[in-house]
């Protein structure tokens, strides 16, 4: 007969591998992401997991100061991730294109100047 002890230990050592996956790939998006955005993203990704580390550890541990900690570090990352969204709003560049509308706006307005080419 398998005991809970056992089962624990198995998923907590699956976890471990699947979120050491994530990292993997998670850090790969923040130094190949073609955009601040993306990395941003993956930076707040990478907090998540972190938390996700720290919970299985907590549990395989049976310590739980761990959650504590991971509670605090989920508020710091949220707020870093604030202040980051922020720094790119107040930025401007993000590149996209810019509205058709805008586009034809535009265009409408310099035809109704009379000038014809």
């Amino acid at each position: 007969m398998i005991t809970p002890a056992a089962i624990v230990a198995v998923a907590s050592s699956a976890a471990l591998v699947i979120l050491g996956l994530a990292l993997i790939l998670t850090v790969w998006r923040v130094v190949a992401g073609p955009t601040l955005p993306d990395r941003i993203l993956a930076l707040d990704m990478l907090t998540g997991i972190a938390i996700g580390f720290i919970a299985v550890i907590a549990v395989k541990t049976s310590f739980s100061l761990y959650i504590d900690i991971a509670i605090s570090l989920g508020l710091v990352g949220f707020l870093a991730t604030v202040a980051f969204a922020r720094f790119v709003l107040s930025r401007g560049d993000i590149k996209s294109k810019p509205p058709a509308a805008a586009a034809n706006g535009n265009t409408q307005k310099r035809r109704a100047g009379g000038k014809k080419r």
